[in-house]
């Protein structure tokens, strides 16, 4: 089950109750329609609009009434596009996947071939810009820092000269203890910050002065994957969920706690602007520990879930549990972006895609196995794929860069952030930067900065990653 929410917007037909569906499924959704599908697809579309968002409660409850009925409908419709499909190459006219049983072959790479890269050095000649911690937020002009000691938030320029800073670390109102998330609209100059407080968003002048505080609609708990959406909006997912399921230790979860729910809302005041659901059928998604300890009834719930990653178009969205990530666009159908196969309930031991960075010509995927039994807590097998949105073509990622010989690196989702819009940043640790220089390792840009820092006294170097 797919539902969407959507103030103000009209469908073809004039039917308010239904939005378009994506071609590819709609085509499916015929196949299945005509061979007895219609009490689930009768008007063609597993998208449920309620426009009146004081009925969203209510809608919800209509929801998880036929949910799981509309769940297995939906696999069976991606199923049938993705009927036929196993070869490591792909048409670029379907619905793209990735085979998670198949160990697709290794190929070299150069990240400047698909994108350009800066170097970024924070100056810390003043040491009340010394820092431990990391970039939150990156901007037209401006780099966003947060010290993680003191707590306070740091503002460069682009060129990475100091620019002001303040810090409002504390228990009184307008404070935080720390920051989990940082963002930064520079023309309001709006600094929002998300702390121990997960019912509201901090807001802030780049100066420090408390402008307002916006508070998460009633009933949801923040979790950690929350992007800023546009210019007036943030997209996040509701944690209480995937909490309430760990507190029951994962046994006799309700059928209301087996959803997957996004919400998009204003950055003014909170007001919920839009609300979808995407499939979610009863998998467990952890792993049983065999260590004799009474954790969550043994079950650890995994940990490397991006539930949403901003882009160019919008912000693409999943649960591994679902196997499919779409796309998210205001005032659009949401759009299938890519599938794993087999399914998620059909692997033994489980393997899951965690979401998709698409940018450029490729698509950058990290696929994990949950081994269920007598593993060593923390060690989760994980490999890391590109594809190659023309050819189609799957590889295993061995991506190099001209400037620092001998040196590997990996684009995925849990290692981008969740508000990479042009690209990723990398963040390069000094030290290893300085003995790479001493070992003839470093070349061109990069050579040339580190031979200026001092690894006792300076901050560590970010390469940005901007994708053509």
């Amino acid at each position: 089950m797919i539902t969407q929410t959507e103030a103000g917007t009209k469908t073809a037909g004039g039917n308010p109750n239904c939005v378009r569906l994506h071609p590819q499924l709609r085509k499916a959704a015929s196949t299945l329609s005509a061979s007895g599908g219609d009490s689930v697809f009768g008007k063609l579309c597993p998208f449920q609009v309620t426009k009146n968002f004081k009925q969203i409660k209510s809608c919800q409850t209509r929801i998880r009434d036929e949910k799981m009925k509309k769940v297995n409908s939906i696999f069976i419709i991606i199923l049938l596009i993705m009927a036929g499909c196993g070869r490591s190459k792909q048409s670029t006219e379907e619905l793209a996947f990735i085979d998670v049983r198949k160990n697709y072959p290794e190929k070299e790479t150069c990240l400047t071939d698909f994108a350009e890269v800066t170097y970024l050095y924070l100056n810390s000649d003043d040491d009340d810009y010394l820092y431990k911690g990391r970039i939150h937020c990156i901007t037209e002009n401006t780099v966003v820092v947060c010290d993680d000691v003191s707590g306070s938030v740091l503002f460069f320029s682009r060129d990475g000269m100091p620019k002001s800073r303040f810090n409002h670390k504390g228990q009184g109102p307008g404070e935080y203890t720390f920051v989990q998330r940082l963002f930064y609209d520079e023309t309001t100059d709006d600094v929002f910050i998300i702390g121990s407080m997960r019912d509201r968003i901090l807001v802030f002048s780049s100066s420090g002065t408390h402008k307002r505080t916006v508070f998460f609609p009633q009933g949801t708990l923040f979790g950690n994957d929350i992007v800023s959406f546009d210019d007036s909006s943030f997209l996040f997912y509701d944690s209480q969920p995937t909490l309430n399921r760990a507190l029951s230790g994962y046994q006799n979860i309700s059928e209301s706690d087996w959803r997957s729910c996004y919400y998009r809302i204003s950055k003014v005041d909170g007001a919920v602007l839009d609300y979808f659901e995407l499939p979610m059928p009863p998998i467990v998604l952890g792993i049983n520990y065999d260590t004799g300890g009474e954790i969550l009834g043994n079950i650890v719930p995994v940990r490397y879930k991006n539930y949403i990653l901003k882009n160019r178009e919008g912000a693409l969205v999943g649960n591994p549990e679902s196997d499919t990530v779409f796309l998210y666009r205001k005032d659009e159908p949401m759009l299938p972006v890519i599938r794993r196969i087999p399914s998620l309930a059909s692997t033994d031991p489980m393997i899951y895609m965690n979401n998709c960075v698409d940018a450029g010509s490729y698509q950058f995927m990290e696929i994990f196995t949950l081994r269920m039994e007598g593993v060593t807590p923390g060690i989760i097998p994980v490999k890391h794929y590109m594809r190659d949105k023309k050819t189609g073509e799957i590889f295993r990622q061995k991506i190099i860069l001209p400037d620092y010989k001998g040196k590997e690196f990996l684009i995925s989702p849990s290692r981008t952030g969740r508000d990479y819009k042009s690209g990723p940043y990398i963040e390069f640790d000094l030290i290893e930067l300085k003995e790479a220089y001493h070992t003839n390792q470093l070349s061109g840009k990069l050579k040339e900065l580190v031979a200026t820092l001092n690894e006792d006294e300076d901050n560590n170097v970010f390469m940005l990653v901007h994708f053509k």
